[in-house]
């Protein structure tokens, strides 16, 4: 019988607000990955209380340990080797999978080679943590392809060449992901195909932009079939806001009332389109689902006990 299927939220949970994810001093107060991992312990205390098994960390874990001109910040990662083993370890002993996502300027296929060569060493500085932490193969860090520069076919193709540029060691975590705009289910796929990296299936970006050309099924069976056999896939949920969003005006004048866009992650997830979806995926192979959500974890406590009270039939979601 296999593993139920664990919710993870984004960074910050909302249920503690006390409970800082990193260290996010700006340069000039000496920041550090050490204080980011003593706030990591708490931080994980609180998710073996709450039985949640799946957590996205920041990606400024270690901060401006990759910018460019701020060398001495370089080599925290080399710095924190004991804590990180530390807490891996503990990360390992209340069954926590962990992640990241590189922040959006991290845009490996671009043609700028300044902006390339900071994507790579943003990636391969998350990677260093992953792997500090001795992390299994289900602690990935998820990405984009990038930007289209006037050629699709042309962007794909650097994609490629960026992976394979990378070391071993980042390839080995590295995880794109479907986006709602330029890149669809179709073309991550055609960049697995040569590169074997990693694919995970975001459902509402897919929504956006994919449903055109493949089905929602058909479409989470090839992302899930990319992951080596015994390593848990993973996958991103969000459904759109509906709400009306209100725009600050200057001074003196009343604010807007716009339409919204649904490109925007719901505060709650919609329980009954989770449920339909997760009836949908039955048979497929097993997956841990990402809730892309700005509630965070109040949204996930309240989708265990949405799924309680309206599917009692799907009990493999925690």
């Amino acid at each position: 019988m296999s593993e139920p299927t664990s919710l993870g939220f984004v960074v910050k949970p909302l249920a503690r607000p006390e409970l800082k994810s990193h260290d996010s001093r700006r340069w000039q107060n000496s920041p550090h990955l050490s204080v980011s991992l003593a706030y990591l312990r708490d931080l994980f205390g609180y998710l073996a209380s709450t039985g949640i098994k799946m957590y996205r960390m920041s990606s400024d874990l270690a901060p401006y340990a990759a910018h460019p001109s701020m060398p001495q910040f370089h080599n925290q990662v080399a710095e924190c080797a004991e804590e990180l083993a530390e807490i891996g370890a503990l990360a390992r002993r209340i069954g926590l999978r962990l992640s990241f996502h590189a922040v959006a300027a991290t845009v490996i296929n671009s043609p700028d080679s300044n902006v390339a060569a900071n994507a790579a060493a943003d990636l391969n500085l998350l990677a260093s943590i992953l792997n500090g932490m001795s992390a299994g193969p289900e602690a990935v860090v998820v990405t984009h392809v990038g930007g289209v520069y006037g050629s699709p076919t042309t962007a794909l193709e650097r994609c490629v060449r960026a992976i394979d540029a990378l070391p071993e060691l980042t390839r080995s975590r590295l995880v794109l992901e479907n986006d709602d705009v330029r890149f669809g289910v179709e073309d991550v796929l055609w960049v697995h195909q040569r590169t074997g990296v990693r694919l995970a299936f975001d459902r509402l970006h897919h929504r956006l932009k994919g449903w055109q050309t493949m089905p929602e099924r058909e479409a989470l069976a090839a992302c899930l079939a990319t992951w080596p056999e015994g390593v848990r896939a993973k996958i991103h949920w969000s459904t759109p806001r509906t709400e009306w969003l209100v725009e600050e005006q200057r001074e003196g004048e009343a604010p807007r009332v716009t339409r919204t866009r649904w490109t925007y992650h719901s505060d709650y997830v919609n329980p009954f389109e989770f449920i339909d979806f997760m009836r949908n995926a039955s048979g497929l192979r097993p997956f841990d689902i990402m809730l892309e959500v700005r509630a965070k974890d109040l949204a996930l406590i309240q989708l265990r006990r949405d799924m309680a009270l309206y599917a009692p039939d799907i009990t493999s979601v925690l």
